[in-house]
């Protein structure tokens, strides 16, 4: 990550005029400012999420503003729904050269919070939702010898903080898979980006409740992103062949900080993560319990039994 800024220059540069971009999760927030970005800079857009509606209104908007957008309403989690919607979005646009993954759920919980049902929606999406439409893309973009594929994850994917089991569990394996697909594309013309934003103004928490209470006090000290902002720097990491995208500025510092003093940011993170509410002690039934009562010298040694 401490490449985060690099460029690859020349041939690794696209111009994003009539290229053909996939972004999963367009329905709303940032995956819409995205989609909208994206047409801003004259590219072809394949919008996908489950909500028809919410699609046709973000592809209708687009088209207003003499953009160009075709909506492909898919569960994402389904690998043999993703394999049909690939199939149509090829026959109907072509290959894609961008793909932005950006579909995600989860709410945060403790382990113990969390049911299994919970654990695979956490990964669901974003990871095998990401998975499979990269996977089914991934032979042509490799035959033509060109794309980029962008993965949006959070910073808990580097700053495991208490009361998100599930949901952190599933951005790592993002950024697992960015770096091991990296490793599969060594060699060829195509790029592989991981996208790092802080707090985002969209309705995630709206539709999470109980999530954003959760966020480490350290937290705090981050601005707000809204989701255009974070939309054009993914833009400019497509048009200047940009490895990774971190934002704000100040988590881009903290990342540098992690690496010279892991120990220091981790005491953060934890010491200002969420607490679980104080429960009282389960007694057995018929049990005698202790009570310690502070003896004439005011210590803490056990009294009187009751």
């Amino acid at each position: 990550m401490g490449r985060n800024i690099t460029k690859l220059k020349g041939r690794d540069a696209m111009q994003l005029d009539q290229k053909i971009v996939v972004v999963t999760g367009a329905s709303s927030g940032l995956g819409e400012a995205t989609a909208k970005a994206m047409a801003g800079r004259g590219a072809r857009l394949a919008l996908l999420a489950r909500n028809r509606e919410r699609l046709g209104r973000v592809a209708a908007e687009i088209t207003q503003q003499g953009g160009q957008a075709a909506t492909f309403p898919v569960d994402l989690t389904d690998a043999a729904a993703v394999d049909r919607v690939s199939r149509a979005i090829m026959s109907s646009l072509g290959v894609p050269d961008v793909l932005v993954n950006n579909a995600g759920a989860g709410g945060w919980r403790f382990t113990e919070e969390t049911g299994p049902e919970d654990v695979v929606q956490a990964m669901a999406a974003p990871y095998f939702a990401s998975f499979y439409l990269t996977r089914a893309f991934l032979p042509d973009m490799l035959r033509r010898g060109s794309g980029h594929v962008l993965n949006v994850t959070s910073p808990v994917c580097f700053f495991a903080w208490p009361g998100a089991s599930a949901y952190g569990a599933a951005r790592w394996a993002m950024r697992g898979f960015t770096e091991l697909l990296r490793a599969d594309v060594a060699g060829t013309r195509l790029k592989v980006s991981l996208v790092c934003a802080g707090l985002i103004d969209t309705p995630y928490f709206d539709n999470n409740p109980g999530s954003k209470e959760r966020i480490p006090g350290v937290g705090r000290l981050f601005r707000t992103l809204q989701p255009e902002e974070v939309a054009e720097a993914m833009v400019r990491a497509v048009e200047r062949g940009q490895r990774d995208v971190v934002l704000p500025v100040l988590l881009k510092q903290t990342l540098l900080l992690q690496r010279l003093a892991p120990w220091l940011v981790e005491w953060l993170v934890r010491r200002t993560g969420y607490r679980r509410p104080a429960q009282p002690p389960v007694v057995p039934t018929g049990a005698r319990v202790t009570h310690i009562h502070p003896n004439r010298r005011g210590n803490g040694r056990p009294g009187r039994h009751v």
